[in-house]
């Protein structure tokens, strides 16, 4: 039998326990620490799940031999340290959403790994493994739309003021934004790798009912160009009366597809038979196996997220998910951010290039 692939997990909060449920359900993989600078969290976690070894120090975690992977779930300002010093140690490493709060931060980790490329650096956008998503891309891939006019993406959610209350939620330095950066980058990031990337970007955002509970926006919009030459939207909010209501959509000269919460609303192509293959595969996508950990939102894909990258670590192979492609996700809300600022379309890649619409 194979030697087991341990992992240490660094920061404890919410998000933990769904990547321990997940790893735990891996054959070959076994979580060997909980590390949180909150002793109380660390502990919890560990006695749920029986989890051997606890500390407040990461670097406790990475001076273990044994230890193979560190699966980073801090908030966002501190991941690109905490990568940094895991790669270092020569740990491979999985980094929750959003990969880093700052272009610096995600240009450390990407120099860190290109000077140590036998290790693997992965990122988690659970959605990528969904399998309406998976297939949605192949159509788009495959020219099911014809030529692809518009694609779309939605967010509505609620957080109230006490989401705010603690030392890092609504911050530009250390929560590098807001709605956009955390709760919507699972979407931005699915409907950016359905249509195979972005290449510019111009946004507007606001604070409309957060004003005294954090700095950052609640509310933005963003137009995209799409390096197909496809033009779509962005839209997010997590000032909305409602819990959490998100969509994708993609509409071509052929044909029109909608999602709503992973559920097909809208199916319409000029063709009858393609219209019955595209409602077929979309209908019969297969989904990986969830976890019972975290919340119904997070959809079902974590555990197949972080399975692949035991697999990833076992082949020497890259992960689905690289560090690499999730970083070029951040990048693109980076852009949206500074193009609020600037008041010009920015490139994505070239966060220095700005220029009016």
């Amino acid at each position: 039998m194979a030697k087991p692939v341990r992992i240490g997990v660094i920061g404890c909060g919410v998000i933990a326990a769904t990547h321990v449920e997940s790893f735990q359900q891996v054959d070959g993989a076994e979580v060997a620490w909980a590390c949180d600078l909150k002793p109380d969290r660390a502990g919890d976690l560990a006695a749920k799940y029986s989890i051997s070894r606890v500390t407040t120090d990461y670097r406790e975690v990475l001076a273990d031999p044994s230890v193979d992977l560190v699966s980073i779930c801090t908030d966002h300002a501190s991941h690109a340290s905490i990568a940094c010093d895991a790669m270092e140690a020569d740990k491979h490493i999985v980094v929750e959403k959003a990969l880093a709060a700052s272009r610096e931060g995600l240009r450390q980790m990407l120099d860190a790994h290109a000077a140590r490329p036998h290790l693997v650096f992965a990122g988690v956008f659970q959605h990528r493994f969904e399998g309406i998503n998976r297939r949605l891309r192949d159509m788009v891939a495959e020219g099911a739309f014809g030529t692809v006019l518009t694609a779309s993406m939605q967010l509505r959610c609620r957080r109230t003021d006490a989401y705010y209350s603690d030392d890092w939620h609504g911050t530009w330095d250390k929560e590098g934004g807001s709605v956009l950066i955390n709760q919507a980058i699972h979407f931005v990031d699915a409907i950016s790798w359905i249509m195979d990337g972005a290449e510019s970007v111009s946004a507007a955002y606001a604070n409309r009912v957060h004003p005294a509970s954090m700095e950052t926006e609640d509310t933005l919009t963003a137009a995209v160009r799409f390096r197909s030459g496809a033009l779509g939207t962005l839209e997010a909010t997590c000032g909305s009366h409602l819990n959490w209501e998100y969509s994708l959509a993609v509409h071509g000269a052929e044909g029109s597809v909608e999602l709503r919460n992973d559920k097909l609303t809208k199916l319409v192509f000029a063709d009858p038979t393609r219209q019955a293959e595209a409602r077929a595969a979309l209908e019969n996508a297969n989904d990986p196996q969830g976890v019972a950990a975290g919340k119904a939102y997070y959809g079902v894909g974590h555990r197949a997220n972080l399975a692949d990258v035991i697999d990833a670590i076992r082949d020497g192979r890259e992960p689905f998910v690289t560090g690499e492609a999730a970083a070029k996700t951040v990048d693109l809300v980076l852009s949206a951010y500074e193009s609020a600022r600037s008041g010009g379309w920015v490139r994505v890649g070239e966060p220095a290039t700005a220029s009016k619409a």
